[in-house]
């Protein structure tokens, strides 16, 4: 659950992006889910599954954190939460590289994600510079 958010932020580009991230990753990972719920052959599961719901929840924890940055006060605290926006931003990337190794047609989608963590970063440098 996103939480409110103040009408200045809504035309931040980093929070735009934030949220067109959140929503891909959840496509995405339906996807994937589709085609990595079923039980293998031996009765265990698709380790991939877990990336799969690992994007959605880091994707979703990036407009809070952005959101917690803005509203403090103190430069030390507006970076931590920056911080946190570097790590969920590089965990992303580093679980879609892990989910190009599944077996899913879903897996097709995952450049796109890529892509768009890419612009991510280079928002996410310049909104750092501006806290």
């Amino acid at each position: 659950m996103l939480p409110k958010t103040p009408s200045y932020l809504l035309d931040m580009p980093i929070y735009k992006k934030a949220l067109e991230i959140f929503s891909l990753s959840r496509r995405i990972s339906s996807y994937l889910n589709y085609d990595l719920a079923p039980l293998k052959v031996d009765g265990t599961e698709d380790e991939h599954i877990y990336f799969s719901g690992d994007i959605v929840m880091q994707s979703e924890s990036l407009v809070p954190e952005i959101l917690k940055a803005e509203e403090k006060k103190s430069s030390e605290k507006k970076h931590k939460h920056a911080a946190t926006v570097k790590q969920l931003t590089h965990l992303l990337y580093k679980n879609c590289k892990r989910l190009e190794k599944s077996n899913s047609n879903g897996k097709d989608f995952l450049p796109i994600l890529q892509k768009e963590l890419k612009k991510f970063r280079l928002l996410q440098q310049h909104w750092i510079l501006t806290l």
